[in-house]
């Protein structure tokens, strides 16, 4: 594995993206259906959040996931060229449906959550790396 093959400013703006795109995910889009999905409101929201914690962690988790991607793009010189912004949106795509959108769905049912949780919570993750792809993928 060659990590010097990695654009890390490329991994930054992967990053980058999964921020505004929840904000407006869990806000304007989505959010009063989400909040009724896990049984939240605004002023539970205030009260029990520290948000330092949450977007440190947040910051952490999108960061390695954005690196895995980029090794997994790119870590293999033999097959780093074969990566285009068409290929790593595609692959993004099928990571964050296949993998973590599936592993949400499992998780939900034996949560009995709603399969509107499953699609918001989901839709968020193939959304997010789809563009995380996409970015990694056309910025070598």
């Amino acid at each position: 594995m060659d990590l010097s093959a990695i654009n890390w400013f490329a991994v930054i703006a992967a990053i980058a993206v999964g921020f505004p795109l929840g904000f407006l995910w869990y806000g304007p889009l989505f959010g009063k259906q989400w909040m009724a999905c896990v049984g939240l409101t605004e002023e539970k929201i205030q009260q029990n959040s520290n948000m330092a914690k949450v977007f440190g962690v947040t910051l952490i988790c999108e960061f390695i996931m954005a690196l895995f991607m980029a090794i997994f793009f790119y870590g293999d010189p033999a097959s780093a060229d074969m990566i285009t912004a068409s290929s790593g949106a595609f692959y993004g795509f099928l990571t964050g449906f296949g993998w973590v959108a599936m592993a949400i769905g499992v998780n939900a049912m034996f949560e009995q959550r709603s399969f509107t949780y499953v699609a918001i919570v989901g839709g968020y993750w193939i959304v997010n790396l789809t563009l995380m792809g996409l970015i990694i993928g056309a910025w070598k």
